[in-house]
């Protein structure tokens, strides 16, 4: 149990990682700014490192949409409210489905837990 617990602990530190490198990538200018660049590199290996860790545990299908899950969400809200690309109706509700689908993924795998 405590591995398990670990392991989503490290899926959720890897999927907020993906948010900041997605936002230092977009800083970065296409790679052509060091600074925001080498951030970015940094903490996708580092992102991904914890993200394998994880999918030893969680398995690839669980951890992998779970990570995208948390990337998509956070990436998108920080596209809306800290680089003011705007927000649709469309697009709010689609964030909730995701956020609802990542929720059902963590219960079922507490579903598996029980059987």
């Amino acid at each position: 149990m405590k591995e398990k617990n670990t392991a989503w602990i490290l899926l959720v530190v890897s999927g907020l990682m993906e948010i900041v490198w997605a936002y230092t990538m977009k800083l970065s200018h296409g790679f052509t700014v060091l600074l925001p660049s080498v951030i970015t590199i940094a903490i996708l290996i580092i992102s991904f490192f914890l993200l394998a860790k994880a999918v030893n545990t969680l398995g690839i299908g669980l951890s992998y949409a779970v990570f995208t899950g948390i990337g998509v969400v956070g990436t998108t809200l920080i596209s809306i409210f800290v680089l003011k690309e705007g927000a649709s109706l469309l697009k709010m509700l689609s964030l909730g489905v995701l956020i609802i689908g990542i929720l059902g993924l963590k219960l079922c795998d507490k579903e598996g837990e029980e059987k």
